[in-house]
């Protein structure tokens, strides 16, 4: 895939993580997204980390900038990305590992890099777990959506050219 093609798909990730933000669900004291996970882990596995971070990135921005999101989605979003851009890069492109760094970076990691934020930023007095169980519960079930719609999409061929290093497998 070229640097426009996986600028544009970005691009187009982003904005359906925007467009899609009105469907969150409120966990205590975060807002729950499965859509973005699951937009992370297809990012993750399609464009890779470095795209999947800057991705995650946008959509964050502009969801708070038009009062859809927190400053929560941060933290979350971006390592979750990470991590599955990353395991999809080192392990070839397989799901089962993509969908559990999304997992691994939004609900562990990127909920305990939420607790300066909320504490800090946001002025609000959280334990340092707050945000482990909201935050594991919206990543399992983003990385969920997302492993079924990419199988169902592999199975009829549509990423056949856009995953050439992709080996068989889950």
């Amino acid at each position: 895939m070229s640097h426009v093609q996986k600028l544009t798909t970005a691009g187009v990730l982003a904005a359906a993580g925007v467009a899609l933000s009105p469907f969150s669900i409120p966990v205590g004291v975060a807002r729950c997204f499965p859509v973005q996970h699951m937009i992370n882990v297809i990012a993750g596995v399609l464009l890779g980390p470095a795209y999947a971070v800057a991705m995650a990135f946008a959509t964050s921005l502009f969801r708070n900038l038009i009062g859809t999101g927190t400053l929560l989605a941060f933290p979350g979003s971006m390592l979750g990305a990470l991590l599955a851009g990353l395991a999809a890069k080192y392990m070839r492109g397989r799901l089962v590992p993509a969908c559990a760094g999304e997992m691994l970076g939004t609900g562990v990691l990127g909920a305990l890099a939420a607790y300066p934020v909320a504490a800090f930023l946001m002025g609000r007095e959280v334990a340092l777990f707050a945000f482990v169980i909201p935050f594991s519960v919206s990543s399992v079930g983003g990385a969920v959506i997302a492993f079924v719609l990419l199988t169902v999409l592999m199975r009829a061929g549509i990423f056949k050219t856009r995953m050439p290093n992709r080996q068989n497998g889950l």
